[in-house]
């Protein structure tokens, strides 16, 4: 049941890593992977709000907020 969510956890932290690391060297493809990072971060936080458990819930509320802020960095 969880298994989706555990696969979409690992990929959203792996464009994440990916994104920051990018940013921190000046890529000028950063905001083109901050916005996918973003697009990720979102599905992530919707799969995640669908579970009850409280690490589930941070989970969403964390991907959410890097969404977010993905999204200013992109623009």
């Amino acid at each position: 049941m969880m298994a989706g969510c555990i696969r979409m956890d690992m990929e959203c932290a792996a464009i994440c890593y990916t994104a920051a690391q990018l940013m921190s060297l000046g890529s000028e493809k950063a905001d083109s992977i901050c916005r996918i990072c973003a697009e990720m971060c979102e599905s992530c936080g919707a799969e995640c709000g669908k579970h009850q458990a409280e690490h589930c819930r941070q989970c969403a509320e964390a991907c959410r907020h890097c969404a977010e802020e993905c999204r200013k960095m992109a623009a």
